[in-house]
């Protein structure tokens, strides 16, 4: 079945939130994987489920990104870096901050040698509600994005990096007593494709994440399928349990969860929702620990290799029973239960080893002179 695959296993390091840089590499290598995608949030953001930031955008040089290089080299590990915002909506000044974040990040990805070195940047596109409740709501959105990301991803071109956008919806941003749980744009593959039509330079591309289309009931090796591969250039592991709930049967599969008064609702003996992500009757898993999730991962990963994706599958740990007991010992043995659970179907047969990765070629020390940082309002068009 493994043939000639070697793709790598990395690990996100939202887990992580409480360890230094030079402590997340020494874990990522005990877990035993071969990269990690840095996640590098606002300091200053409106998240509080998401905090981890392990790199100084502030002061982020030339000279820091080469010893960055030599220190990711010397562990034999590779590097990407995102933060997950809402670009498009929400707080108009918090926008404009979360757009030059992204700026940041795109030239710090540049001086980290870029797409020669497989320096990606991760993002959210997010949604605006004021313009979704309007009549062509949908295409506003569309046309939103296109203003605000065009001059991004322009930028980001002429770096040599691409912006990847991960397809997580979010249903849980905004809260329960709103109807709607659709708050980040790419969160279905038309969205996604719209976009491609929209802006179709090649530096921005995809995260792909299955678990969000499964508790949507939507199979993700039929989403592959019709994906054009070149966009895709990362896989986020991560799997869902779609639970066989009394508030499925209350609100059926289709339609969120929604907040009542609830006195009304014990009167009626209906479910609402525990908090704002409690909506579509689903638990965060990590694939092969701690039960079966519902999705057929030999399946989807069959699909990726015959269309011929050799990218990184990137864990990103949520699961109800690893990261989010708080406990770190649970969290690392969820990360090495997903990487035992992949390597049959991800790497090669060793006589000495059983299943393992093959080592690739190390990162080449960027060659490059430093940029000013830019924001939005100095972009061009």
């Amino acid at each position: 079945m493994t043939d000639n695959r070697n793709n790598p296993i990395w690990v996100m390091s939202s887990a992580f939130d409480k360890l230094t840089l030079a402590e997340l590499i020494n874990t990522t290598k005990q877990i035993g994987a071969q990269g990690i995608d840095l996640c590098v949030f606002r300091r200053d953001g409106t998240r509080h489920d998401h905090v981890a930031t392990h790199l100084d955008y502030e002061k982020f040089t030339a000279d820091r990104g080469k010893r960055i290089v030599e220190d990711f080299n010397k562990a034999n590990l590779k590097l990407s870096l995102g933060a997950f915002e809402n670009l498009i909506g929400g707080d108009p000044a918090e926008r404009v901050k979360n757009q030059n974040h992204l700026l940041k990040l795109i030239r710090i990805a540049y001086l980290l040698g870029g797409d020669a070195n497989d320096v990606k940047v991760g993002t959210f596109v997010g949604y605006n509600h004021e313009l979704g409740v309007q009549e062509g709501g949908f295409q506003k959105n569309l046309d939103e994005y296109k203003r605000v990301f065009e001059p991004i991803i322009n930028y980001a071109a002429d770096l040599g990096v691409t912006v990847l956008y991960e397809n997580c919806p979010m249903e849980g941003w905004r809260p329960a007593s709103f109807t709607t749980t659709y708050n980040n744009l790419p969160g279905v593959l038309a969205a996604r494709k719209l976009m491609y039509a929209l802006i179709p330079s090649k530096a921005h591309g995809e995260i792909y994440d299955p678990s969000h289309d499964v508790w949507q009931h939507t199979d993700p090796a039929a989403v592959i399928a019709q994906s054009d591969l070149s966009r895709i250039h990362r896989i986020h592991v991560k799997a869902t349990r779609n639970l066989r709930t009394r508030a499925r049967i209350d609100w059926g599969g289709m339609y969120p969860m929604q907040t009542v008064n609830r006195e009304l609702a014990a009167r009626a003996g209906i479910s609402i929702p525990a908090n704002d992500w409690d909506r579509h009757h689903y638990e965060a898993m990590l694939p092969g620990f701690g039960g079966s999730d519902s999705m057929d991962w030999r399946a989807f990963i069959d699909v990726l290799i015959e269309k011929g994706f050799d990218g990184p599958f990137e864990i990103e740990n949520e699961a109800k029973n690893s990261k989010d007991t708080g406990n770190l010992n649970a969290t690392i043995q969820g990360y090495r239960a997903a990487i035992h659970f992949l390597a049959p179907m991800l790497w090669g047969l060793d006589d000495a080893k059983g299943y393992a990765y093959r080592i690739s070629r190390p990162l080449s020390l960027p060659e490059v002179s430093d940029v000013p940082v830019v924001t939005m309002d100095r972009l061009r068009p």
